[in-house]
């Protein structure tokens, strides 16, 4: 009867985390789509297939259910920009990717970021984490250089690599995929051989 139980309790320990990471998907694709303060619980909880008192029950609140979402849209961020420190081509590609998946979403956060705490709060974060990672990913390309030079030229690279140079290239211009991948990768060569 041990055995049963325990597989049990597990199958429910696994139901419960499926339907919070159901919960959290919905909100995080809601968020890319629309402002903090439209997102409302009904909708969430439709979205996920659940009730808003499950959400409640998993996250305690709706601010609770947002500063998890934060958490995890934080945590995929960290995943999907893994690259080869020292990799030019697949950092540009990567970053390039991730614009091409949720870039839009980010321009409407970071367009909140002046009246909406929350959003301020995640587009700090995002900037911070952004030149963190440039920093790490062209390190290699850096060391042998001066401290100076080093920092000029990471600020460079941050704003080659940055959401609004995707912007202004892909949805400005409407180039196509492939000719801003181009564009930012001559971007970042021009900086690293100069």
């Amino acid at each position: 009867m041990k055995v049963t139980r325990t597989y049990t309790m597990r199958a429910r320990a696994v139901a419960a985390e499926q339907t919070r990471e159901r919960i959290l998907e919905a909100v995080h694709d809601l968020a890319l789509q629309k402002p903090f303060t439209a997102i409302a619980l009904p909708e969430v909880a439709e979205r996920a297939g659940v009730s808003v008192q499950t959400i409640l029950r998993q996250f305690g609140s709706r601010d609770g259910l947002l500063d998890a979402t934060t958490d995890f849209g934080r945590a995929q961020i960290v995943q999907e920009r893994r690259v080869e420190p020292g990799d030019r081509v697949a950092a540009v590609r990567n970053v390039i990717d991730h614009y091409e998946r949720v870039g839009d979403g980010i321009l409407m956060i970071l367009n909140q970021e002046s009246w909406d705490a929350r959003a301020k709060s995640i587009t700090d974060s995002g900037k911070t984490f952004h030149r963190q990672w440039v920093e790490a990913v062209f390190a290699p390309l850096l060391a042998d250089r001066p401290k100076a030079e080093r920092v000029e030229a990471l600020d460079l690279l941050v704003v080659a690599t940055d959401i609004y140079t995707w912007k202004l290239l892909r949805r400005d211009r409407g180039l196509s995929r492939a000719a801003t991948e181009r564009r930012v990768l001559r971007l970042v060569n021009s900086i690293l051989e100069g």
